[in-house]
């Protein structure tokens, strides 16, 4: 809410409630109403979303004065507005930053990177807010571990995730050293999951806007990069990994959380037990069974035998042809395989 207004209302001893606007004027009715409604779908967006077309029926609106952010295409921008707003950020159409003052948005980028970019101006602007944990139903964690190599778990774990989320709210980490997965590296460093557990450190109050600023999604599933430089996550304590998947269920925003995990991390045992279900890919080799024997020996030598108990072992079929890109997981024979997996496990819950 506009500050001016906030001065107004305490000289009149008025009782003021919080109730932020963002004005989005844009003379393209359709490209206005469009990216209005995908900000607003979003449940965290921290403004309620007022279209515009123009400026004069900007400056003739009811909320004038209570505008929190402006954000008005280039086009039909001018330096001196009939408007009160506390910051104002421009729709870029040209690619050139004509007001340097001025945050530039591109116009012409997805809208979730619209939205991405908006938080962060929010996140700038408002340094005493912090958004509201949507607190529920905690998320069921699912992990994927094996003690058996190339045995498809990366491929597996993405199938489960996406084929979960046709359903379900569904965020998908992966924690290896080397993916090896160049379709869910960012395009840019420093937006991967190191980034998120630095914010988790640094930043608390606002971990659940930063979070949504690091998420990617392939088709419906939401997933962070997985760390670009992963050998920094043998650092991570236990505690740490705990901390971030409490943050994570603790923010409301998913229903599934799919850990891709690795032996390459502290307390991967503590993380186990943490999952209410653990899907572990097996082979019929001799060396393969004899890992596994070790790994059973060792959960029940310290004791973690609850985990051998939620662990169900996968032994895939011989598969045709595993897709191409990410985004056809859903389809073909390991789909097939893992959505009977995951119906049957729906019928148990």
């Amino acid at each position: 809410m506009c500050k001016a207004r906030q001065k107004r209302a305490k000289k009149k001893g008025e009782v003021f409630l919080e109730h932020k606007i963002l004005a989005l004027c844009d003379p393209a009715e359709d490209y206005a109403e469009q990216l209005s409604a995908y900000l607003q779908s979003y449940r965290e967006f921290p403004w309620e979303v007022v279209v515009y077309t123009g400026i004069s029926q900007l400056a003739d609106s009811e909320k004038q004065g209570e505008i929190d952010l402006l954000l008005m295409a280039e086009s039909i921008y001018a330096p001196q507005l009939p408007v009160e707003a506390e910051a104002t950020v421009l729709l870029n159409e040209s690619g050139l930053v004509r007001w340097s003052s001025l945050k530039n948005v591109d116009k012409y980028q997805p809208a979730e990177n619209v939205l991405k970019e908006l938080l962060e101006i929010y996140m700038e602007k408002e340094e005493d807010f912090y958004p509201r944990l949507n607190v529920g139903q905690k998320p069921r964690i699912v992990g994927m571990y094996s003690p058996v190599r190339r045995c498809l778990q990366t491929s597996f774990a993405l199938t489960y995730g996406q084929l979960l989320a046709e359903k379900h709210r569904t965020l998908y980490l992966n924690f290896e050293h080397y993916a090896g997965m160049p379709e869910l590296l960012p395009g840019e460093k420093g937006r991967d999951l190191s980034t998120l557990l630095y914010y988790m450190n640094a930043d608390q109050s606002k971990f659940v806007l930063r979070m949504k600023i690091l998420v990617q999604k392939k088709g419906q599933l939401d997933y962070i990069a997985p760390a670009y430089m992963g050998q920094n996550l043998i650092y991570i304590t236990v505690q740490e990994w705990q901390q971030l998947l409490w943050r994570i269920g603790e923010s409301g925003e998913y229903d599934y959380i799919i850990l891709d995990l690795s032996e390459n991390m502290q307390g991967l045992l503590e993380i186990l037990r943490r999952c209410c279900k653990v899907y572990m890919l097996v082979k019929e080799d001799f060396v393969a069974r004899c890992k596994i024997d070790q790994y059973e020996q060792i959960l029940s030598l310290y004791e973690y035998d609850d985990v051998k108990e939620k662990t169900r072992k996968c032994h895939l079929p011989l598969f045709r042809r595993l897709p191409d890109q990410i985004e056809q997981y859903t389809r073909g024979d390991l789909a097939e395989y893992v959505r009977d997996l995951i119906e049957e496990e729906e019928e148990q819950i």
